[in-house]
């Protein structure tokens, strides 16, 4: 199973010592108190959704949802009234708890949590080049990631998959009409992403050239994970993808060599430190301010290194048990850089309209 640099935001540490103050000294993994209590065969899934269901989707251009959100005092618009293309958006895990091995996409509070969060910091950033959708899907939950001693977190993760991938088929049939399409997610949604390209695209010349652009952000995307589509070399390339996982500068994380490294100031794979005045703009969670400057940005060996940002919002991760991720800055993937990639999601679209437009 393929892990992604993944664990629990700092703002969850004095939730987890209220919960569990004797397990959390106890214990030196917590991550195991997330696991949950029976197999995977032992439980049922929750009812699979219904996509031509409204219910069904976090996000659809048709109505008013946490995608049409914009940082506060920005000056910025939502351009999906007009937009010449689609995003299809895939949210990273927002349910971390044990009682099954995959969400239920009628939780309603769940879904609120969803919406509020992902949605609103992370899809939100499209909605300048394309019309947003994004599916809800039963989502494996966090410990999925970490159960290493037996298949049922990939099990987990197959079955949010497959989810993912009726979702699209649904999108493509229903929504879609031939527009071009960017492929978005984050974490466990990249992941996933992942699985979509090599499913539809990589093989399939007419819907790959339909693709302004895959950003698979905080997932683990090799340099050579297609036998067509090939990691993104500058900012207006298309039919590619871009990928990056932050950490704090000075860091090395063996496990991530070889992974594609796209730096969001420059949107090049090399390993030049690109300065923080490239930065256009980052946001934290709640998106009440853009902090322009906020960070650096330098691809080293599989990570994205960042100097740590001096302003609150950005915060590294919290996990008794794995002190190594310290360093990771994953929450704030796409926060760090929210501008960059807006503006440059916009553009590959206009990159995208020019190349086709001139050869028809």
């Amino acid at each position: 199973m393929r892990l992604p640099f993944y664990v629990l935001p700092s703002h969850w540490a004095p939730r987890l010592a209220q919960w569990w103050p004797v397990a959390l000294l106890a214990c030196t993994s917590c991550i195991s108190l997330l696991k949950p209590a029976h197999g995977f065969t032992a439980t049922t899934p929750a009812p699979a959704p219904d996509y031509a269901q409204e219910s069904s989707w976090a996000a659809l251009p048709t109505r008013r949802d946490s995608a049409d959100a914009l940082p506060r005092a920005a000056g910025l618009r939502d351009g999906q009234a007009t937009a010449a293309a689609d995003v299809f958006f895939i949210h990273p895990t927002s349910y971390y708890w044990r009682g099954s091995w995959n969400a239920d996409v009628g939780n309603a509070r769940l879904n609120r949590y969803t919406d509020r969060t992902t949605i609103f910091n992370q899809a939100s950033v499209f909605n300048a080049a394309g019309r947003v959708y994004a599916p809800r899907y039963r989502q494996a939950t966090l410990y999925s990631f970490f159960d290493k001693q037996g298949p049922d977190g990939q099990k987990a993760l197959d079955l949010a998959y497959a989810d993912v991938k009726a979702a699209f088929q649904y999108y493509l049939a229903h929504y879609n009409q031939g527009r071009p399409i960017i492929i978005a997610g984050h974490s466990q949604g990249a992941t996933h992403a992942t699985r979509l390209l090599h499913d539809f695209f990589d093989n399939d010349p007419a819907l790959r050239k339909r693709l302004a652009a895959a950003y698979l952000i905080g997932c683990q995307a090799k340099t050579n994970e297609y036998q067509t589509i090939r990691p993104c070399p500058d900012s207006l390339a298309t039919g590619c993808f871009v990928a990056w996982n932050t950490s704090e500068r000075g860091f090395d994380y063996p496990p991530y060599h070889g992974l594609v490294a796209t730096n969001p100031l420059t949107w090049t794979l090399d390993t030049l430190r690109a300065p923080a005045a490239l930065n256009r703009g980052g946001v934290g969670p709640h998106m009440k301010r853009i902090d322009a400057h906020v960070t650096d940005a330098q691809s080293h060996r599989g990570l994205l290194w960042i100097t740590a940002p001096k302003v609150r919002g950005y915060p590294r991760f919290f996990l008794p048990g794995y002190p190594e991720l310290r360093h990771s800055f994953h929450a704030a993937d796409y926060g760090l850089f929210y501008l960059n990639i807006r503006e440059n999601a916009a553009a590959r679209v206009r990159a995208w309209e020019r190349t086709y437009k001139t050869a028809k």
